[in-house]
């Protein structure tokens, strides 16, 4: 008979421990929310699975203070060559403008997950391996999981939690036990991934999509290659499995989900090198094969990302083709939007009908990013609708927007201009008296886990005026860190009353980007985005929807 214990009242439980597990325990524990981490694996996976980082994931990175230890990590990606039956037709370039602070790059999961897990120890909590959630139940008050445990079948316990979160992958036990559907399908192909050197000389940062058309036109055979650090011609390969591979046969999980890698069949070097042989632009020689692994690809979207006390994030609400980099991205952004609301409403500084924008703010980022990646992968990016500017936007996800979620407030100023739900643009030339350099706005909000008001005016005298609205806003939004208030000027700041910190905008970058219409407050939510956009004169009225949406007591 299993030995049980039972464990005093959590804040929150954590299902899964990779990138986007990792990535919600981190925000939990910078809102200073008590939080376990548990993984049924007894060691990270040493694959090279999700590659690409996003734009959007190191600026929010970038807020937790880790994305330095990211970029020396990682190796940028500079563009894609794309080659059509063995020609050059094309290249890819993601030139982004230089309000963008982070390009493009290139880790293998394990270290992402490394540098994670670090971080989030560095913040007191360490993943427990060999953990597995056998099961749960909730009620009002909160909500109660089963655990085996690290000590072996014998071992379970018994945790009372008021929250618990899925990251727990394609195949999720948080998912099931919520009796989520997870509708979709899964695509007929099987594909096989190497981590290799390759000797063919591609530019350093440069990815390769080389295909052979059938006889209708369209792609029979597939390769495609990008950079990874560690060695210089390391490449994660993914390309279509051999028909004598296949033919070893395929095993659908008993789930009825068919996606990720799949274990007991791993490609040979020499089966990776009979592909490159017929779609390499060169003649190539592969070495050092490091794993290798056959995958398969669905599409799945759940019908909500939670229900009560328990959510569902990552893989576990989502799955799609791997174009363009989107799965783990997005998962980490799932976490730290739904992060920041659990921290408020755990905290008692907000209620609970917070947490119902988590699915109305984020499933519909999922819907759009399922259906574009699988029209990406059975047309082509040359299908896509938007303009390639626009394009390169929506991969480097910049351009996810909650407007029509329930916490944006009422635009103020022109349309074309960042407004309630955006995200919050970076921008450079910030200065201050006592730095010889110009700051960045990111540098402004680096480490700070509330909400940030921003107030920008262009003269002397209405900086008075908005340092008085900073006060009302702090103590309306709350005086636990909630809320930090900045000023930036077009002028040379001071005499500004309330000793607020003072930047002033003096590559005119903030306004450029911003466009205020004359004194304008801006509310940064944690997650990075618009939270709220109003003039000075009236704040605390304007602020009084945004304000109500978060539920905060007494408003």
């Amino acid at each position: 008979m299993a030995e049980t214990r039972t464990s005093d009242v959590l804040d929150v439980i954590v299902v899964g421990a990779g990138p986007v597990g990792l990535s919600a325990a981190a925000e939990l524990r910078r809102h200073g929310v008590r939080c376990r981490l548990v993984d049924r694996l007894q060691a990270r996976l040493p694959y090279a699975k999700a590659v690409g980082i996003q734009p959007r994931t190191l600026e929010l990175w970038d807020r937790m203070g880790l994305a330095r230890a990211v970029l020396e990590a990682a190796v940028p990606l500079r563009g894609q060559l794309i080659y059509v039956d063995g020609r050059e037709r094309g290249r890819i370039e993601p030139a982004l403008p230089p309000e963008v602070p982070y390009g493009f790059a290139a880790l293998p999961q394990y270290e992402t997950e490394r540098l994670l897990e670090e971080y989030v120890a560095g913040l007191g909590t360490t993943i427990e391996r060999g953990t597995e959630l056998l099961s749960f139940t909730q009620d009002e008050d909160g909500v109660t999981a089963r655990l085996r445990t690290a000590s072996g079948a014998e071992a379970e316990e018994e945790l009372r939690t008021r929250y618990l979160i899925g990251c727990d992958g394609a195949h999720s036990t948080v998912r099931k036990g919520l009796g989520l559907s997870y509708e979709g399908g899964a695509f007929p192909s099987e594909y096989m991934l190497g981590d290799v050197e390759a000797d063919w000389g591609l530019p350093y940062g440069y990815g390769l999509r080389s295909t052979h058309p059938g006889e209708d036109g369209a792609p029979d055979e597939v390769l495609v290659a990008i950079p990874l650090p560690g060695a210089p011609n390391r490449y994660r390969l993914s390309m279509s499995v051999p028909p004598e591979l296949s033919e070893e046969g395929a095993t659908t999980p008993g789930d009825g989900v068919a996606h990720g890698l799949e274990g007991g069949r791993a490609p040979e070097l020499s089966q990776l090198q009979a592909v490159v042989d017929r779609l390499s632009p060169t003649a190539t020689r592969l070495s050092r094969l490091r794993w290798s692994s056959v995958f398969r690809i669905s599409h799945r979207i759940v019908d909500r990302y939670g229900q009560g006390r328990v959510f569902v994030a990552g893989d576990a609400a989502h799955i799609h083709p791997p174009t363009g980099a989107q799965g783990m991205n997005t998962g980490i952004q799932d976490a730290c939007n739904l992060a920041w609301k659990l921290a408020l409403v755990v905290r008692g500084e907000a209620g609970p009908a917070l947490l119902g924008s988590y699915d109305a703010e984020r499933r519909p980022v999922g819907e759009e990013v399922v259906g574009r990646t699988v029209r990406h992968a059975t047309q082509g990016l040359e299908a896509d609708p938007d303009d390639p500017r626009t394009l390169m936007f929506r991969e480097a996800q910049l351009l996810v927007t909650y407007r029509d979620g329930p916490l944006a407030g009422h635009p103020y100023g022109p349309d074309d201009a960042p407004q309630p739900g955006d995200r919050a643009p970076d921008c450079a030339g910030l200065t201050v008296p006592l730095a010889a350099y110009p700051l960045r706005l990111l540098d402004v909000l680096r480490d700070r886990t509330g909400h940030v008001l921003l107030l920008y005016a262009d003269h002397i005298d209405e900086l008075t005026r908005a340092a008085e609205a900073g006060a009302v806003v702090c103590a309306a939004v709350g005086a636990d860190g909630v809320a930090t208030v900045a000023v930036l000027a077009r002028e040379a700041a001071g005499g500004v009353p309330g000793d607020l910190p003072e930047y002033l905008d003096a590559a005119g970058e903030f306004a450029r980007l911003y466009r205020p219409d004359g004194p304008t407050g801006f509310l940064v939510r944690p997650d990075g985005q618009l939270g709220a956009r109003f003039p000075l004169a009236g704040t605390a009225a304007a602020l009084t929807g945004y304000l109500a949406a978060l539920s905060i007591p007494g408003v």
